[in-house]
């Protein structure tokens, strides 16, 4: 497992249970779109303070994981 992807949190309490970046409810599927529309690592960055570039580099790191068709192991909470 790629260490990065250690940013990346599911949680069903937070935006319906979708891969987030760790400490936010910013969908790794939205950067990863946004990227895809040819939005720069700058631009997001500068729309989004609270990401690193890490986060970034995380999202593109779950991406290629799902594009693998692998399950990826990620850290849940149980629902309430």
């Amino acid at each position: 497992m790629h260490p990065l992807l250690n940013r990346i949190s599911i949680d069903p309490n937070v935006c319906f249970g979708k891969p987030c970046i760790r400490g936010t409810r910013i969908w790794v599927s939205l950067l990863l779109d946004r990227l895809a529309d040819g939005e720069t690592e700058a631009e997001l960055l500068a729309e989004y303070p609270q990401l690193a570039p890490d986060d970034i580099r995380a999202a593109l790191a779950y991406g290629a994981e799902m594009a693998r068709e692998r399950i990826i192991p990620a850290e849940t909470k149980a629902a309430a």
